[in-house]
């Protein structure tokens, strides 16, 4: 067919042949998807490697965190192969895994790199636990998708629980024996002018300058922490979901063009609703007369357009109306027309007839239902990772306030990237940087994606410094200097990791899909605020506040196993922790 029109298009170049229907749609998004997803490829791999280099100031040891991250991604490609076969790969879903797997696998490289100059076995027992820890969490929350009931959701959890698993499984056996091997050779081919972690660990000014003032004015530190990040997620109150539709496409996609021009020509033609009836005979008179009736209400309304059509089968028992609507298909004026057709004219008119079933489906239909599925799974979702997110935190750490404080500061996290979205992609701002046009809403995958990804990625974050700071204080520092100690110790590795993600991000939102401009600016902005307001003055200010409180357990929790992510062998008994009357 579409070669069909490209010669019929070069055989009369005065008028304007083109071609549109869900179909040939879907196969320009599929294209259109693939180009996009090899953009971020070619330019987010030599970033992140950019990045690194400047970071540690060696090939050599720039190299393994990449090397890892892309050994996690190309073996995960070829492990879903088989899952795939019972539930198919979402389109996105390469991209997502690309993303995390580089995200995570640079992360847990880094966790190891900055220790390397520590025994070996010292570094298995606390950055290897911190790996371990932070993992589960990810998986955690990436199998919270299942629960939505939804095959895409369904193939975006175990695409990326795969990834994830794969990262932390080379974190937690190559990795070591290539350090092993590799000794002072980590440090080969080195770079001028870079390399600031490894020379001053990490303990760079700017992060001690921030981390001591937070310390001196903890309780301010936290108000106007705490204010900021509120203010960012105000706007997430006026979030709007809103499926991707043709406007939302690239422009330059022939596609697009053509509907464009069935808009302008047959309103509501290209992307109409379907009324199919079902009954005994769809030709009686009085199925007739009910038809008739629909027809007229319907234009009457003002939410369809002519010509309404009518299609039956053979035998006169099923009758398909295809019903232009008002709207572009996705917006608001389409699911308005689709309330009306559902909810009033087709139970009044056709549907009122004794032994009929009706329904309106088509695209609309569809996308509406999709997201009302959502939504209604959201809370479900929402409550397993945090619920099974509390229950690792509780169990690594065995304080009920370190995990109470995981959820909320990571909450924050998100909150805030939502609201970044929303004055994004609802109110325009930098739209034209970005380049985009539509701003209908946000797409109904990226709230979800965003939420389950984000909380994974910042318990990273959480979990590395939380765990330095109580393996400070389990070898005898005071809370202040653990968490001094602990953050400036952390701020380089935490600094790197987030610089290298929302480099990766950001390369997202440049290209040519809206789904993917609206998830890279969302993980771009959550990363880069989890790493500085959360991780660098809200966490400190939080525990400087709370004291020893930061390690409490109730009694009645004293059964929990211990694993601790401190050294056990170099880490005296912590003091009594307070309880409860």
């Amino acid at each position: 067919m579409l070669k069909s029109v490209e010669d019929a298009q070069r055989a009369h170049p005065a008028f304007f042949v083109g071609e549109f229907g869900e179909a040939s749609a879907a196969k320009a998004v599929d294209t259109a998807f693939a180009n996009d997803l090899k953009s971020a490829g070619v330019f987010s791999i030599p970033l992140t490697l950019i990045v690194l280099v400047v970071a540690f100031g060696a090939l050599v040891a720039a190299g393994i965190p990449l090397l890892l991250a892309l050994a996690a991604v190309f073996a995960t490609f070829g492990l879903v192969a088989l899952p795939s076969h019972l539930l198919p790969l979402a389109q996105e879903a390469p991209a997502v895994v690309l993303l995390v797997g580089l995200a995570v696998g640079v992360d847990y490289s880094l966790f190891y790199l900055r220790r390397e100059r520590a025994a070996l076995e010292a570094a298995a027992a606390t950055s290897g636990r911190s790996v371990l820890i932070s993992g589960l969490t990810v998986m955690v929350a990436m199998a919270g998708m299942f629960l939505t009931g939804d095959a895409t959701f369904a193939s975006f959890a175990y695409a990326t629980m795969m990834v994830v698993a794969v990262a932390m499984l080379g974190s937690l056996t190559v990795l070591p024996a290539l350090l092993s091997k590799l000794g002072d050779r980590v440090d080969r081919l080195h770079v001028p002018l870079a390399g600031r972690i490894r020379r001053d660990k990490g303990e760079g000014r700017v992060w001690g300058a921030i981390v001591d003032g937070v310390l001196h004015r903890p309780l301010l530190s936290a108000v106007l922490a705490g204010g900021l990040l509120l203010a960012l997620a105000a706007p997430t109150l006026q979030l709007r979901i809103s499926s991707p539709g043709p406007s939302t496409f690239p422009r330059s996609l022939a596609v697009v063009k053509t509907y464009k021009r069935m808009q302008q020509a047959f309103p509501g033609k290209a992307l109409p609703a379907n009324v199919v009836v079902k009954a005994p005979n769809v030709n009686a008179p009085s199925m007739r007369n009910a038809i008739a009736e629909l027809e007229r209400r319907a234009l009457a309304s003002g939410r369809a357009h002519k010509p309404i059509t009518i299609d039956t089968n053979r035998e006169r028992t099923i009758a398909n109306l295809t019903v232009p609507i008002a709207g572009a298909g996705t917006d608001a004026a389409s699911n308005a027309s689709l309330a009306v057709l559902r909810d009033v004219i087709v139970p009044e008119t056709v549907g009122a007839l004794p032994g009929t079933e009706a329904g309106v489906t088509g695209l609309t239909a569809e996308w509406k239902d999709q997201q009302d599925q959502m939504k209604s799974k959201l809370p479900l979702v929402v409550g397993f990772v945090l619920l099974f997110a509390f229950g690792l935190m509780l169990v690594a750490f065995r304080s009920i306030v370190v995990a109470i404080k995981a959820i909320v500061l990571n909450l924050l996290s998100v909150a805030a990237a939502y609201g970044v979205l929303v004055l994004v992609f609802q109110h325009g701002v930098g739209k034209g940087l970005l380049g985009f046009s539509s701003t209908a809403g946000i797409s109904p995958v990226v709230p979800l994606l965003l939420f389950v990804i984000l909380f994974g990625l910042s318990m990273d974050y959480h979990v590395f410094i939380v765990s330095r700071i109580r393996e400070l204080f389990d070898r005898g520092a005071s809370m202040d200097e653990a968490i001094a100690d602990g953050i400036k110790s952390t701020a380089g590795v935490v600094t790197s990791a987030a610089v290298v993600m929302v480099a990766e991000f950001s390369i997202f939102a440049t290209l040519s899909m809206l789904f993917f401009k609206q998830f890279g600016v969302g993980l771009a902005a959550a990363i880069l605020i989890d790493a500085t307001i959360v991780r660098g003055v809200l966490l400190p200010a939080s525990m400087k506040l709370l004291g020893e409180w930061n390690w409490y357990l109730p009694r009645w929790l004293e059964w929990l196993p211990r694993f601790e992510p401190g050294e056990p062998s170099a880490a005296p008994e912590a003091p009594p922790a307070p309880v409860s009357a």
